[in-house]
This record gives structure tokens, sequence and C-alpha cells, in this order.
């Protein structure tokens, strides 16, 4: 039973011209349970040409309705994405802070409240997850569909609830005063929201958030 004649994952044969054992899939071939429209497996319009604006209506409806699509995308984010992005979506999480700590300063995870992230259409969003970017790996096999919707959206829900963060412009230092009393600290406070408030947010704000289209990029 140890040595079973049977192949390993990505072990090599001699049986096939080129080599592999882990055979594509035949052409047309789906699974039982593939999701084959466009919009809701990719996130990308039925036509190929830029992405969904928002999280397609049959996921919502898939998932029950809004409010428990965004309790299961809270679960589903502190889970897969709280160690990197942070609880409130601002890239402090525990993994960035262990890797600086160990002098890995360049990963740095992407705050989900930065402009540009908060004006992609859902549907590139929701790629992003699927496919990764950077040193973000792809979730497209970890994660099913219908939980990185829900994930898009609890990111959606986010960005609406934690308030942004700006800093204070500088004040002037008083005579004498030592330089460490500048009122200069941050103002937001961003970073301390709850992620538990989000899962409260209405189904609008949650749904609504892309405001433009943008052409896919030819691969992930």
């Amino acid at each position: 039973m140890f040595d079973q004649q049977k192949y390993d994952t990505q072990e090599q044969s001699e049986f096939f011209a080129d080599g592999r054992t882990m055979r594509p899939l035949v052409e047309g071939v789906v699974a039982r349970d593939q999701e084959v429209d466009p919009r809701i497996s990719e996130g990308l319009l039925e036509d190929g040409t830029g992405y969904v604006l928002t999280v397609p209506q049959e996921a919502v409806d898939h998932g029950g309705g809004m409010t428990p699509l965004l309790k299961r995308g809270q679960e589903r984010y502190n889970i897969y994405c709280s160690a990197c992005h942070g609880e409130s979506g601002t890239g402090e999480g525990v993994v960035k802070q262990r890797a600086q700590a160990g002098g890995a300063a360049a990963f740095v995870p992407a705050n989900l409240h930065d402009e540009r992230i908060r004006h992609i259409p859902d549907g590139q969003l929701f790629a992003t997850i699927s496919h990764g970017k950077g040193n973000m790996a792809p979730y497209s096999h970890s994660v099913p569909v219908q939980d990185r919707w829900a994930i898009t959206a609890y990111v959606r829900a986010l960005q609406m609830v934690a308030p942004k963060v700006t800093i204070a412009a500088p004040q002037p230092v008083p005579a004498g005063a030592s330089p460490g009393t500048a009122a200069g600290a941050s103002s937001g406070t961003a970073a301390g929201a709850s992620s538990g408030t989000a899962a409260g947010a209405s189904s609008g704000a949650a749904a609504g958030s892309g405001s433009t289209q943008t052409t896919p990029p030819a691969q992930h």
C-alpha cells in the first residue's frame, strides 16, 4: 500500500510526449459545479470588454441577500485577507509586521482604502482576489467563487465604514519648545476602525462602489 502504482502530483511520465502526468482537460469540458457565466466566474462583462461595475445580482441572491453575503464576506476576509491587509483593511496585518521585523521591508500589502482601489470596478477587485497581484497569491483554487464575491462586497463595506486617513498640516514650534511637541500627528482613525461594523453596511453601499469600467489585462 505504501508504494502504489500511481502518478503523484507533478510527477514526470515517459508515456506522454510532453512528459506531463497532469493532463489538460479535453477542450470544451467543464466541471459539474463550474460557473460558466464570465460575469460571475471572472468578473468580466459578457463581451469581455471590461469588468462588471458592481457585484452581480446573481451572486447577491445566491448568498441569500446582501446582509448574509456581507456576513459571509467578513468571515472569509478575516480568514484569508486580514493577516496581510489587517482587519480594517489598512494593510497593517500581522504578516506585514512580522515580515518587516525580519527585514523584508519590501513586503507592503495594499491599503484597501487607497483611492485607486476604492474606485476600481467590483469585477476588477474580484479578479485581483482570484488571480493575485505582486506578492499576493491567487485564491481562485482555495476560495470558491461565491466566497470571493462575498469578500469583494465586504471590502466595499469596509471602505464605506472606515474613515479616510488624513495627515494634519505641520504646526510651527513655539520658541524654546522641544521639536517633539509639534502637532504633526495623524488625525485619521482608519487603522483603528472595527471590522465588525462593516458587515452592517447597507447593500447599496457595498455593491454600488464601481464608477468606471476598466479594460481587463490580457492575462492575470
